[in-house]
């Protein structure tokens, strides 16, 4: 089958920083799928361990998370799919990726596409929505007021590809008021249309500009991107007894700021139920089951912004290129060997 790897990590700018080559077609055993992929897109994962992690022995890494394809055969003790199946999902990183004609995958980490979208549009969804979810609803509890400000949160990096799942569902399934960050006017727009009451500029001081709003201090702050650099804003503007989320990698983090105002913190990692096989894997397939619902009730669109081209080495490179610039919209998506 063909797939896109690479032997060395390192910069994107190289020939090798990732290659097509060939490999033998998995079997799926015990709860596997093997699955047909139709579309995969690309996220900062991607390209975080491109550059820094070495295949084992010389080998090849296959990269890729998102993916949208059809069920091509299943393990023997699979119980909720069968051949022929449309789904969709994000994988995990202890296992090889989805930028390959055939994949393994544990059924209960798989959601049914949704009938709505077509594969480029659904392989938009499934790590970011999956990441949004378990902060918002597992990790922050936003469904639970906190005692200040517990019916206003404020989102870090909203035109990215979590920011932008996230803002939605917070319009679909709470009543809080949503401000998010963008710098850009594309940007502004995108958050805009993905549902925030309020957009502010992530490029100048956090905090004066959310107090201008004259919203009081939010309750519940989620940073997707670049905490370190927004760390001692979030500090000033967050309600005391607040919720705070991050899900980026900060150089250095001391959490001794938010002592005084008592303030939780909160990581999400959406890996972290498939790579220690948790009791509750099976809660990432049924909350991508019920992200297809309300996809499919008209209640979420897709965050797919660019199809780039075909799942290949070239287009892969180009596509790393640009999630590294920090300046994606959305999601982009490949589609088709």
């Amino acid at each position: 089958m063909k797939a896109i790897a690479y032997q060395t990590p390192g910069p994107i700018d190289r020939e090798d920083a990732l290659q097509d080559i060939t490999l033998d077609q998995p079997i799926a055993t015990g709860r596997d799928l093997l699955v047909k992929i139709h579309a995969v897109s690309v996220n900062p994962v991607d390209t975080k361990q491109r550059k820094a992690i070495a295949p084992p022995d010389g080998g090849w890494r296959v990269l890729g998370f998102d993916a949208a394809g059809v069920v091509d055969s299943v393990g023997p003790e699979v119980k909720n799919f069968k051949p022929g199946d449309a789904v969709f999902y994000a994988g995990t990183i202890n296992r090889p990726g989805t930028n390959a004609e055939y994949h393994l995958v544990d059924e209960r980490i798989v959601g049914r596409k949704p009938a709505t979208l077509s594969d480029a549009e659904a392989a938009a969804l499934p790590l970011t929505a999956i990441t949004a979810w378990e902060m918002l609803f597992d990790r922050l509890d936003v469904k639970r007021p906190t005692v200040a400000g517990g019916k206003t949160i404020l989102v870090i990096g909203g035109a990215g590809g979590v920011g932008s799942i996230t803002i939605q569902l917070l319009r679909a399934l709470t009543d809080l008021t949503v401000i998010a960050t963008a710098s850009r006017l594309e940007t502004q727009a995108w958050v805009r249309e993905c549902g925030a009451h309020h957009v502010i500029d992530h490029r100048q001081p956090l905090a004066p500009q959310v107090a201008a709003l004259g919203l009081g201090a939010p309750g519940f702050v989620f940073s997707t991107t670049q905490t370190d650099k927004h760390y001692a804003d979030i500090v000033e503007l967050i309600a005391p007894q607040g919720r705070f989320g991050l899900i980026d990698d900060p150089g250095d983090l001391s959490i001794m700021p938010f002592k005084r105002k008592a303030i939780s913190i909160h990581w999400e990692l959406m890996f972290t139920r498939p790579l220690f096989s948790t009791p509750d894997i099976e809660e990432q397939g049924k909350l991508l089951n019920e992200v297809a619902a309300l996809v499919d009730s008209g209640r979420l669109r897709t965050t797919a912004t660019e199809v780039a081209g075909k799942i290949d080495a070239a287009t892969l490179r180009k596509v790393h290129a640009i999630i590294e610039s920090r300046t994606a919209r959305g999601k982009i998506v490949l589609e088709g060997f």
